[in-house]
């Protein structure tokens, strides 16, 4: 059984990096070292996101890079007060605020090492399954 997830991404610049994620989503720096961050929401006691230095000895050298074959999801109260954060603070947007099929409001941005980010927000209840 898991007890916490705990996902980390490898950075090239772990203090843009951290400034990208504070700044669009306003989380909190529970850690904050010269190779580690940890990222939190006051609102949501068991999201952490963690930021590790990509060149620390931690992440065997064979295994460092840019991310591939995966995208970070956060759904939110508001995608287009995200929106308007991510504008305001430069972020490449990749797709501007649309209105999905599933019943979510979306845009895409990429953070700083290239990591596709999307910023979802309920519009509808959730599908139910049966």
């Amino acid at each position: 059984m898991v007890d916490r997830l705990l996902t980390n991404i490898m950075v090239q610049n772990l203090k843009a990096s951290r400034d990208f994620y504070v700044g669009l989503l306003d989380l909190k720096v529970h850690f904050d070292s010269d190779w580690y961050v940890i990222l939190t929401d006051p609102a949501a006691e068991r999201f952490e996101l963690g930021l590790i230095e990509e060149s620390n000895e931690l992440i065997p050298a064979d295994l460092r890079g840019r991310p591939s074959g995966l995208y970070l999801t956060f759904v939110v109260a508001d995608a287009d007060a995200a929106f308007e954060r991510a504008r305001a603070q430069g972020c490449r947007i990749v797709q501007e605020p649309q209105d999905t099929f599933y019943g979510q409001r979306r845009f895409i941005t990429v953070d700083p090492d290239g990591l596709m980010v999307d910023i979802s927000a309920p519009t509808a209840p959730p599908p139910q399954h049966g």
